[in-house]
């Protein structure tokens, strides 16, 4: 399995930029991951990336060789899945991505049930609310909250998201409850901002009467973690745009009130992305149908009462 693993290593190596974080991702060193690169690039007599102290660039070798890596990659998965399917003994490795909120909340509880039940399935969560690619980046399933776009992949609907506009009491007292999208920005109030490099959401869209609008929001304070935020909310610091089940408990609590409720936040969805063919792998859609089944239940239960239920 050696030439196997050497290969792996090259694809990810190739996917992720780096050797460092294809070694991390692979449970090696550095310089193992390194040796392996020098070692194929000798093996094939050319060089499959150009190197420098700040950059690691493929080379035009190295593309081609990347395609036909990964399709001698996919036929040993789909080889594997298949012996899988006959033998009824899932193993190997699930790739996952989630956002922080998310997966620490509601992935991450649950991936030490789904270990026991399938001791030689081996699942690697990573948690980021950066906008991550699938594809490039050799992940088995994502999860999203977000509407998605037009997707090449496999898209299954989670739950459909209802969200709120919240403040804490002590800010209301300071500044006033705003009735709506409006009053948001005649007065200037200070909202509480997810951003993140690639995010689209600079502006809250709000249903209003006349149907759903933009509103240009400003506030003091922004972040790429959406904890964070919500923080920041319940320390008086500006209004939250949150999903209900992230702040569910602090609203039945009061630490949190709903503000502006006359223009509420338009929904969102969490969604679950798979490329197309890893769903024929029986590991990845055994960790799929398990959480997703344990997600929605678990939402159900923090949204009781304060707004409509995820989709069953």
């Amino acid at each position: 399995m050696s030439y196997v693993n050497t290969i792996k290593m090259f694809v990810r190596v190739y996917e992720l930029g780096s050797m460092s974080a294809a070694a991390r991702d692979q449970r090696t060193s550095p310089a193992v991951a390194s040796a392996r690169i020098s070692e194929l690039e000798k093996h094939l007599g050319v060089r499959l990336f150009n190197r420098t102290t700040r950059s690691l660039q493929p080379t035009e070798n190295g593309r081609i060789f990347y395609e036909g890596a990964r399709r001698v990659l996919e036929a040993i998965d789909e080889a594997e899945a298949a012996v899988t399917d006959v033998t009824q003994n899932p193993r190997g490795t699930v790739f996952v991505a989630a956002p922080l909120g998310i997966g620490r909340r509601f992935i991450a509880p649950h991936v030490p049930a789904f270990k026991d039940l399938y001791p030689q399935i081996e699942v690697r969560l990573r948690l980021s609310d950066r906008i991550v690619d699938v594809t490039a980046e050799g992940l088995d399933v994502a999860f999203h909250l977000g509407l998605l776009d037009d997707s090449a992949l496999k898209v299954r609907l989670v739950a459909d998201c209802p969200r709120v506009l919240c403040a804490a009491p002590g800010y209301i007292a300071a500044r006033g409850n705003p009735l709506d999208g409006a009053a948001l920005v005649a007065d200037r109030h200070d909202c509480l901002n997810l951003r993140f490099p690639g995010a689209k959401e600079f502006q809250w869209m709000l249903q209003t009467p006349e149907g759903p609008r933009r509103f240009d929001i400003s506030g003091p304070f922004e972040s790429d973690d959406g904890d964070v935020l919500t923080g920041w909310a319940l320390d008086g610091r500006g209004i939250v745009m949150k999903p209900i089940f992230e702040v569910a408990e602090h609203l039945r609590a009061g630490r949190l009130v709903p503000v502006a409720t006359a223009t509420p936040p338009m929904p969102t969805q969490l969604s679950c992305l798979s490329p197309h063919r890893r769903l024929r792998d029986p590991k990845i859609r055994l960790f799929v149908d398990f959480v997703i089944a344990r997600v929605r239940a678990d939402m159900a239960a923090r949204m009781a009462g304060l707004a409509a239920e995820p989709n069953a």
